[in-house]
């Protein structure tokens, strides 16, 4: 089963590729207290259909070059 998650694009000006920021909201160890943490992703995104601040999800996927292991599942959420 694939990971499925859900951001927002920062960048597109790649040739099919876009590059999504996912939030998430994690427990520090220590002192209980949540801390938001982000990650980008590159995305394959064929035609560079999305433009910048849309939402969209992603999903795992094979390696599509070196450091572009997503794909667009859905987009406008």
């Amino acid at each position: 089963m694939p990971k499925i998650l859900s951001g927002i694009i920062v960048s597109n000006k790649m040739k099919d590729t876009a590059v999504v920021k996912v939030d998430a909201f994690v427990k520090h160890p220590k002192y209980q207290k949540f801390i938001k943490r982000s990650k980008k992703f590159k995305v394959h995104d064929a035609g560079n259909t999305r433009k910048i601040g849309d939402k969209v999800q992603i999903a795992e996927t094979r390696p599509i070059s070196k450091d572009k292991h997503f794909v667009l599942v859905r987009s406008n959420l």
